[in-house]
């Protein structure tokens, strides 16, 4: 998949926008950063429905991880991929 936003929408919920870091400038900039912090969960873990504690970004280094969404959907995140969560109202998702 590559990048992704997590959002919340005027609806409440969160929604998941792909982010070509070609066509989006802003995505490839130098960021300001408070910390970091990393984290190994074991396989099958779950989190029911929650939003994110904070706008930041999420980086999968190895394994996969899911996001779910209330409509259903469910998105992928492989090493490498970058996630900036940012749904920080709302009903939230799971992963």
């Amino acid at each position: 998949m590559g990048s992704i936003r997590l959002y919340t929408g005027d609806d409440g919920q969160s929604h998941i926008e792909e982010i070509d870091p070609t066509t989006h400038p802003a995505w490839t900039e130098l960021h300001n950063a408070k910390g970091i912090v990393f984290r190994a969960s074991p396989p099958g873990r779950f989190s029911d429905w929650h939003i994110a504690p904070r706008r930041q970004y999420i980086i999968t280094l190895s394994g996969e991880a899911e996001i779910g969404l209330a409509d259903g959907t469910v998105y992928r995140l492989g090493a490498g991929d970058v996630n900036l969560a940012e749904d920080l109202t709302g009903h939230g998702h799971t992963t």
